[in-house]
C-alpha cells in the first residue's frame, strides 16, 4: 500500500514520478492527493494537469481509481470562504473482485479536516499442510 499526502504544489506526486519503475506489486495507493478535479469532485468545474499526472502514475502502477459505495465529500473545511471537496482518494488493482470500491466515512470526522477511506479485503480461509 502506498499511503500519500501531497501539498499544493504536488511535491508527492513529482517524487512517484520520478521512481514509479521502481515501485512493484501496490494493490492499494490512497489518502490526500490535494488534487481538486472534475472528474472525481462533481462539485467541481475544472480539470486539472496535476488529475492527469496523477492518473498516469496509476496506471504504470497497475491501479484504477476506486468508487466510492456513498457520494460524499472528503474534506471539510472550517473556513466557510473554501469550499469542501473530494481530494482524498482511493487507487485499486482494477478486476479484484475481493476489493472493487472504497467506503467514505464522513461520520468519522472529529478532530480532522478530512474523513477516513476504507476497503473491505475478504481473506479466505484456508488450510495449509505443515510439518
Amino acid at each position: 500500500m502506498i499511503k500519500i499526502y501531497s501539498d499544493t504544489v504536488q511535491t508527492t506526486l513529482k517524487y512517484l514520478k520520478n521512481t514509479e519503475a521502481n515501485i512493484y506489486n501496490v494493490l492499494v495507493m490512497a489518502d490526500d492527493f490535494n488534487i481538486r478535479n472534475s472528474s472525481h469532485d462533481s462539485l467541481f468545474s475544472f480539470h486539472s494537469i496535476h488529475s492527469n499526472l496523477l492518473m498516469n502514475i496509476a496506471n504504470s502502477l497497475d491501479l484504477s481509481l476506486s468508487k466510492s459505495t456513498n457520494k460524499v465529500l472528503t474534506s471539510y473545511l472550517d473556513n466557510v470562504q473554501d469550499m469542501n471537496s473530494v481530494i482524498n482518494l482511493m487507487f485499486l488493482r482494477p478486476n479484484f473482485l475481493e476489493f472493487d470500491n472504497h467506503t467514505i466515512h464522513s461520520e468519522f470526522c472529529y478532530l480532522s479536516d478530512h474523513v477516513p477511506l476504507t476497503v473491505d479485503i475478504s481473506i479466505i480461509k484456508e488450510f495449509i499442510p505443515n510439518k
